[in-house]
């Protein structure tokens, strides 16, 4: 009989877990909402929210109805958002363990990282990949700025570009910026009302599942920030 374990080994043994993260207010919640109602009727889903005392944002998307109300959980950090989602994820991994168990079989656990500053990313511990979450309002220049989210995350959302127009930001100017300090990897320009980007975001999950799925993808550490210099700093 032909041996198939070499195929066996090559298949994920469980759901992929996608981490979303980035400053607070920039729109993850409702980029997390969007995804459930454009994808749970081909992906089975669960999510796991963050905030440090409150279950606010898992309140958020059980009252909007975009997937059963069993199937978010919320995790209350208790402290910096950044901790939980990268330095003792115990408290994710223990409910995004329970919802696989739950709900089996699972495509993908949503986790969404309590707002954080830019340099929060999650452990690959925790995430199999990652979206960071920009957006209009915090400024143009946020992305020239970089930051590891920013600059290694799988993929970059520059989000509520409805809005730009009323802060005076230049969209195209922030993507090519984004994309000058991200090399090949992807940057996204998003609007919820704006339903290309929906469904090219989308689609690029629909390919990172199929990718996980296979044993395509391999989980990416963004890291902390990179070593820098201060070349006009004064020498004494």
């Amino acid at each position: 009989m032909p041996d198939h374990d070499h195929t066996d080994a090559t298949v994920a043994s469980r759901p992929l877990r996608l981490g979303i993260a980035g400053p607070v207010g920039t729109g993850k919640s409702t980029l997390i909402g969007t995804l459930c109602r454009r994808l749970s009727d081909h992906l089975n889903l669960a999510v796991v929210t963050n905030d440090i005392y409150t279950d606010e944002d898992a309140r958020m998307l059980r009252s909007a109805g975009v997937l059963p109300v069993e199937r978010i959980r919320a995790v209350e950090t208790g402290a910096c958002p950044h901790t939980a989602i990268r330095d003792d994820v115990t408290a994710n991994l223990i409910a995004a363990e329970d919802l696989e168990r739950e709900f089996e079989p699972l495509d993908m656990v949503l986790v969404e990282s309590g707002g954080d500053n830019l340099t929060a990313t999650f452990s690959p511990a925790l995430a199999d990949a990652q979206i960071f979450c920009i957006d209009v309002a915090g400024g143009g220049d946020v992305a020239r700025k970089g930051g590891p989210g920013i600059e290694r995350a799988d993929l970059l959302v520059i989000n509520k570009t409805d809005l730009a127009a009323h802060v005076d930001v230049d969209v195209t100017r922030m993507v090519t910026d984004a994309r000058a300090v991200r090399a090949e990897l992807p940057v996204l320009a998003l609007s919820r009302t704006d339903s290309a980007s929906i469904d090219e975001l989308v689609g690029w999950i629909h390919e990172l599942v199929s990718a996980h799925r296979s044993g395509a993808h391999t989980a990416q550490d963004p890291g902390p920030m990179a070593p820098h210099a201060h070349p006009h700093a004064h020498q004494h």
